[in-house]
């Protein structure tokens, strides 16, 4: 499998996804790294459902996943790999799957810090996680659907008011 994107998105399978992300990067298989999700038989039947019979569909744990799954760049197996939060994802590249860019398309956090866009709400463990991407260095992109144009982190940061902090 080629990665073509690796996403935050705690909505993880919905029709941003199937209808914009699929398409615009001829995705042939989408991963969803979640534990809730690899735990519940009903919710992981539920996204294999929603997404289309051409579209491989694979369910794994945070765990399992770095050592389950093997990626090669150009192998025409175009790839989609989910995380519901940004924890999960900087545990994976921890365990050694490593990714150049990681976008972040929809986070809602109950203890906000930080108000990026009205759809990515980040918590103080968000931006910890995100810091230790930026030292790692990897690009950090805000960006809903592949129309919108790619925000980089590090320019909202700079730019951020008192007033976007939650």
């Amino acid at each position: 499998m080629d990665i073509a994107l690796v996403r935050v998105d705690n909505r993880l399978v919905h029709g941003q996804i199937l209808e914009a992300w699929v398409p615009y990067i001829k995705a042939s298989c989408i991963v969803v790294v979640d534990d809730q999700v690899a735990s519940d038989f009903f919710r992981e039947t539920v996204i294999r459902m929603a997404v289309p019979r051409d579209v491989k569909v694979l369910i794994s744990s945070v765990t399992e996943f770095p050592d389950k799954h093997t990626f090669n760049r150009y192998c025409g197996q175009n790839t989609i790999i989910l995380f519901s939060n940004i924890t999960d994802a900087l545990a994976v590249y921890r365990q050694g799957f490593r990714f150049a860019k990681l976008n972040i398309g929809n986070i809602y956090n109950d203890d906000c810090k930080l108000c990026c866009t009205p759809s990515i709400l980040l918590s103080d463990q968000d931006l910890q996680a995100i810091e230790t991407f930026h030292g790692a260095g990897v690009r950090i992109e805000l960006r809903r659907v592949p129309r919108e144009k790619s925000v980089n982190f590090l320019d909202v940061i700079k730019g951020a008011t008192p007033s976007e902090f939650c």
